[in-house]
């Protein structure tokens, strides 16, 4: 038996919110202050996953993803029942987060939200590759340091470019609450896209093997009997 839906949600909720107020909200810090530095934002996106992975990832399973969410259905290690609930507690999870950063910053920064610095084809093509590597990654290992690992060595590489959302609730956050909603679709069509290619190439991979043990932290927990 999974965790109990209120609890898995409340867990998604806060686990979401963490990563918006921590990832975004370093971008803001730095759009203001200039202390952190590109390659400083990247590693609080990173951080901040692989501390919320730890936490929470017994409860929950630590989407904070609708595309893991996505990804973990389609591999047949989530229920399909779940994906709607778990996607809107990602959602208010990531709005509240954003609420809170334009309460304590203002505008500055556009709330870390993500805008393509090119074209639309460039944005779309590198989301959609970007979360494509950190699925595959969380599919296979689910470590909380390896998967954090790969959030701030995307977020370095892709961030100046696109933002590295490959998260549909990070980005919808704070799109909603600074209004910037330019090219958002993409940060949604793409990063499910990538979950896609992520779940088929995974099954190429190991198509008659055990998934790794390390990979199921992000299954919600097993309740004592």
């Amino acid at each position: 038996m999974t965790a109990p839906l209120p609890r898995a949600l409340a867990a998604e909720a806060l686990g979401t919110f963490a990563l918006v107020f921590f990832g975004p909200g370093a971008a803001v810090v730095q759009a203001q202050t200039g202390a952190l530095g590109h390659l400083g934002v990247a590693a609080v996106f990173g951080l901040t996953i692989a501390a919320v992975i730890a936490a929470l990832a017994p409860i929950s399973g630590a989407h904070i993803n609708p595309a893991a969410t996505l990804a973990l259905t389609l591999a047949g290690r989530f229920p399909p029942g779940r994906v709607l609930p778990y996607v809107a507690a990602q959602l208010l999870g990531a709005v509240a987060a954003a609420f809170l950063l334009l309460a304590l910053f203002g505008r500055g920064g556009n709330l870390g939200v993500t805008l393509p610095a090119g074209s639309v084809g460039q944005a779309f093509t590198l989301e959609a590759v970007l979360t494509f590597f950190l699925l595959l990654v969380a599919l296979r290992s689910g470590r909380p340091g390896v998967v954090g690992g790969v959030v701030a060595l995307e977020a370095a590489m892709g961030g100046p470019i696109t933002g590295a959302s490959m998260n549909p609730a990070r980005s919808f956050g704070p799109a909603l609450v600074s209004g910037l909603w330019t090219a958002h679709w993409l940060y949604w069509v793409a990063p499910l896209l990538g979950a896609v290619l992520a779940v088929a190439v995974n099954a190429l991979l190991s198509p008659n093997e055990p998934e790794p043990g390390l990979a199921q932290e992000f299954v919600p927990e097993q309740e004592p009997l």
